[in-house]
């Protein structure tokens, strides 16, 4: 929808690239001082890409560094930690997984072999128990030896609230909204820079997925975050921008939910839902054309089972899943 041309040309004096960066490879992003966002290429897994389509992140302490997610392999991972060596020497000491998605979670085997703790909420844990092995089986399948060395490292340091942590001379509040996009959704907020780490709750110009979602709990989630004094969000996918992310991405899913609705009122065809819940607005986002078809059709399914009584989140995460 809106353009981020400006955005980037703001802070690109802020990339910090490796020498041998290439052209869609994820990029470090200085967000304000001792703030990092380590910014994928955007849009679905593919060989081309190396799956290093989503975001992560680091904050750097008196003592030590907090990254927020992880990336999708081992090798995302070591790139990630690359990064950071390039900004500083002091140690990783704590990886917060914001939510059970793949292109979030497997880089953990990085820097878990360094001793790093991995922290994530109690349902995340849950999920990735449930279906992480399977959609690494999968990922091995469609991204060849990216995946080397990659391994499903699950979280030893759990939550099951909202709670404020102090590591490495950080102090961040790692929110727990409720069944969101995903049971284990987490945004990781850092009071003192007005730094929003969203995860799976936003992204910036980048079509969501709701196939995980408790489509109201996610409404509530969003009114939640705008009510945070946020400056800066780095979203799950897409570039970093400014509060109004949170605003446009609720602006999505009520585009949504009014156009899949309304067909919903004229036919209960699904094929004709999906072919017909075309949101013109947001087709520039990336991702559009198979993540939208595919809310769509989860959306239409969820009103079908609210009126039949039943709960729509029954639809969600099923076993062995991606």
């Amino acid at each position: 929808m809106k353009c981020y041309l400006l955005v980037f040309v703001a802070i690109a004096s802020h990339y910090i690239m490796p020498a041998n960066a290439i052209a869609n490879e994820p990029r470090t992003v200085r967000i304000t001082h001792n703030v990092y966002g380590f910014i994928g290429s955007g849009g679905t897994v593919t060989r081309e890409n190396r799956g290093r389509v989503a975001n992560a992140g680091f904050i750097v302490g008196r003592s030590g560094v907090v990254v927020v997610d992880s990336g999708v392999s081992y090798r995302h991972g070591r790139q990630l930690k690359e990064a950071i060596r390039l900004v500083t020497d002091r140690p990783v000491e704590l990886v917060i997984l914001t939510h059970a998605v793949r292109e979030f979670v497997f880089g953990a085997g990085a820097f878990e072999e360094d001793g790093t703790r991995i922290a994530a909420h109690q349902e995340t844990l849950d999920l990735m128990k449930a279906r992480c092995a399977h959609c690494l089986t999968q990922l091995e399948e469609q991204l060849g030896a990216e995946l080397d060395g990659t391994r499903l490292i699950l979280p030893t340091k759990t939550f099951t609230d909202t709670t404020t942590i102090r590591v490495g001379g950080v102090e961040l509040d790692v929110i727990f909204t409720g069944w969101a996009s995903t049971p284990g959704d987490v945004a990781v907020f850092h009071k003192t820079s007005g730094t929003l780490f969203a995860g799976g709750l936003v992204t910036t110009d980048h079509v969501p997925t709701i196939r995980d979602a408790d489509f109201y709990g996610w409404k509530n989630a969003l009114a939640m975050l705008t009510r945070l004094p946020v400056e800066h969000v780095v979203p799950g996918f897409g570039p970093p921008d400014g509060p109004m992310a949170i605003a446009a991405m609720g602006a999505y899913l009520d585009a949504l939910d009014a156009r899949v609705r309304a067909l919903y009122a004229e036919t209960s065809s699904l094929l004709e839902t999906i072919e017909r819940a075309g949101l013109p607005a947001f087709s520039d986002w990336s991702a559009y054309e198979p993540n939208h078809r595919r809310n769509a059709l989860h959306r239409q399914l969820q009103l079908e089972i609210e009126d039949l009584g039943g709960d729509p989140r029954s639809t969600a995460v099923p076993q062995g899943a991606l």
